[in-house]
């Protein structure tokens, strides 16, 4: 992997300079536009993205239905015919709108160049959902040979989001479909990172059936307990303290009782509830 990589013979600093320049017009300079048949080209294969919302692309193939496609793709010939460097969604989505042709850019770019370009451009664009950006940070680290701090600076984010990011990898398959079907957050995967597979499988189980809050596995997680319905019910009646709460009202002279985890409290008159309001406003 680290061939590949000093086979560019420059930073990725430069090559984010050059690819925030070349996808804001998307066409390489100097190339003409042409029709391609859309059965000759084959999925860039360094895709990090590997899943895509439908009714998203449904969407987009309708647009493309009644407006054509605006802004082309970018190839790159093959023996077979082409490769797709950048556009995927708008492939799909013209496959989708049963077009037999499709604008495209002929680009002339090597392979590890149109690797990095299909990392860059879905991680700068926002398009990766977190699963396949752990993935996509994970291949440029191992690919540059690099830090997280170093890829931090590159990519413009924070090197702790990076490095928690990158933690989700170490989930079970079960629990990274899960994320990327959108059944649990990634605020509950990170609950689940040190857990063994088999506890990784009751706890998301538990989550979706349950619909367990980010805090509620978290405290679940730090009593150490196993994800068994008894635990959750257990966790969901702790009792709150609101001794602190309950002396702020006192000293404004207002009378508050508290069961099962809720507050009450008497007026006396309406000034009292408008000198509360008035406050809290």
């Amino acid at each position: 992997m680290a061939k590949s990589g000093s086979k560019l013979g420059r930073g990725l600093g430069e090559l984010l300079g050059e690819m925030e320049e070349v996808y804001d017009n998307e066409i390489p300079s100097g190339e003409s536009i042409v029709e391609l048949p859309i059965k000759q080209i084959t999925p860039n294969p360094f895709q990090p993205r590997k899943h895509f919302d439908e009714h998203s692309l449904q969407e987009l193939s309708e647009s493309i239905k009644l407006h054509g496609l605006i802004q082309p793709i970018v190839v790159v010939e093959d023996i077979d015919g082409y490769i797709l460097v950048a556009g995927e969604r708008r492939l799909r989505a013209s496959k989708l709108a049963k077009l037999k042709t499709i604008r495209a850019v002929i680009a002339t770019i090597d392979e590890d160049k149109m690797r990095q370009q299909a990392l860059i451009e879905n991680i700068q664009r926002d398009e990766l959902n977190i699963v396949d950006l752990a993935q996509a940070y994970s291949e440029l680290l191992e690919v540059h040979n690099i830090t997280h701090d170093q890829l931090s600076t590159m990519v413009h984010k924070s090197r702790t989001h990076i490095t928690n990011t990158i933690r989700l990898l170490q989930l079970s398959k079960k629990s990274l479909k899960a994320v990327v079907e959108k059944k649990i957050s990634a605020g509950h995967a990170k609950m689940l990172i040190g857990m063994s597979e088999k506890d990784q499988v009751k706890m998301v189980d538990t989550i979706i059936g349950q619909k367990l809050s980010v805090r509620e596995v978290e405290a679940i997680v730090k009593s150490g307990k196993a994800p068994t319905p008894k635990a959750v019910k257990e966790i969901s009646t702790i009792s709150l303290d609101f001794s602190e709460l309950k002396r702020c009202l006192n000293s404004l002279g207002l009378v508050s009782d508290t069961k099962n985890n809720k507050v009450t409290i008497t007026f006396e008159n309406e000034q009292e509830l408008s000198e509360l309001l008035e406050l809290l406003c």
